[in-house]
C-alpha cells in the first residue's frame, strides 16, 4: 500500500472553517467602508451611473446646519462690515470666513477672525467685535437679506418623505429667527419643519466639538451612528465625525478641499446631487 502523500512544508495550511459565532460577527460588522480620496471620487459607480460610497452604518435620521446649508444669510457680510475699526473690511474674505468663523459660536468666531488678521489683543477685543457683528446682522435680517437654498429645501423634503426625523443644529442664536422668515410648503415656516431643534443652545463646547450634534441625536431619539449631518464648514464636518456620524459637506464657495480635509464622507456642490433613496442602505451616492 502506497503511503498517503504529505503536504510540502512550504504549502499554506487549509484554513479552519469559521464558527457560527465568527460568521455572525462578520454579518453584524457589515461590509468594510470604501475610502475614496477626492481624486478617486468617480472611481466607483453603480449600474445606474451614480458615484457611490459605502459608509459603515445604515442611516435613519438627518441633522442640518442652517447658515450656508439651508439658508443664504448675511452672516459673512455682517462679519466683514463690522470689522471696520479693527482691520480693513476687505481683508475678511470668504475663504477666511469659511475656514475660521463659519460654524463656530459667535465669540469663538470673532476671536479666530481677529487672530487670523493679526489684530492686537484679539482675545480681549473679540467681545466688542462679536457685538458689533450681531447688531449689523440684525439690521440686515430686518431688511430681508435672508433666502433659502432651493436645493436644500428639496433635499430636506425628500429626507422627510422617507419617514426619517430631522433636526436643525446651528451654533448661531440667529438661526431660528432667520428660519422663521422662510416659508416651507404652503402652510408652515421652515422653523416648524424639524422634529428637534438645538440651534443656539448654550453648550460647554462649540464646533468642532461634537456636543451640538450629539444633543440633536439624543433629542431625535436616534443613535449617533445612524445620523448623517449636512455642513458647509470644516469645523462642522469635524464635529460630525467626532460624533460618529456621517458627514456630508456642501461646497457652495469653491471650498471643497477644506471640507475633504476636515474628513467629509462626501462633498457636493448642491444637495440635488445626493441620491436620497440610497441613504437608508448606507450608500452615499452622487449623481
Amino acid at each position: 500500500m502506497r503511503p498517503a502523500p504529505t503536504r510540502p512544508s512550504h504549502a499554506p495550511a487549509k484554513p479552519e472553517p469559521a464558527t457560527r459565532t465568527q460568521r455572525m460577527d462578520a454579518l453584524l460588522k457589515g461590509p468594510p467602508a470604501i475610502v475614496m480620496p477626492p481624486g478617486m471620487a468617480h472611481a466607483i459607480r453603480d449600474s445606474g451611473g451614480d458615484t457611490c460610497r459605502t459608509v459603515r452604518q445604515n442611516l435613519a435620521a438627518g441633522i442640518f446646519d442652517v447658515d450656508g446649508v439651508l439658508l443664504a444669510s448675511p452672516h459673512e457680510r455682517a462679519w466683514r462690515e463690522a470689522l471696520a475699526g479693527f482691520a480693513p473690511p476687505e481683508c475678511f474674505t470668504t475663504a477666511l470666513y469659511q475656514a475660521r468663523v463659519a460654524g463656530r459660536p459667535r465669540l469663538d468666531g470673532a476671536r479666530a477672525a481677529l487672530e487670523a488678521l493679526g489684530v492686537a489683543n484679539a482675545a480681549s477685543r473679540a467681545g466688542e467685535y462679536a457685538d458689533r457683528k450681531q447688531a449689523r446682522l440684525e439690521a440686515l435680517i430686518a431688511t430681508g437679506c435672508v433666502t433659502a437654498y432651493p436645493d436644500a429645501l428639496r433635499f430636506l423634503h425628500a429626507v422627510q418623505a422617507l419617514g426619517w426625523p430631522v433636526a436643525a443644529a446651528s451654533s448661531s442664536k440667529n438661526a431660528n429667527p432667520m428660519m422663521g422668515l422662510i416659508h416651507y410648503g404652503a402652510d408652515r415656516m421652515l422653523l416648524d419643519a424639524f422634529n428637534a431643534n438645538v440651534c443656539g443652545r448654550d453648550l460647554a463646547r462649540g464646533k468642532p466639538a461634537p456636543d451640538i450634534f450629539l444633543l440633536a441625536a439624543a433629542e431625535l431619539g436616534i443613535p449617533p451612528a445612524e445620523c448623517f449631518v449636512v455642513e458647509d464648514a470644516p469645523a462642522g464636518i469635524e464635529a460630525a465625525r467626532a460624533a460618529g456620524m456621517v458627514a456630508i459637506g456642501v461646497a457652495r464657495h469653491n471650498d471643497a478641499s477644506g471640507l475633504w480635509a476636515a474628513g467629509a464622507d462626501r462633498v457636493v456642490g448642491s444637495m440635488d446631487e445626493i441620491v436620497v433613496g440610497r441613504l437608508a442602505n448606507g450608500l452615499l451616492c452622487q449623481r
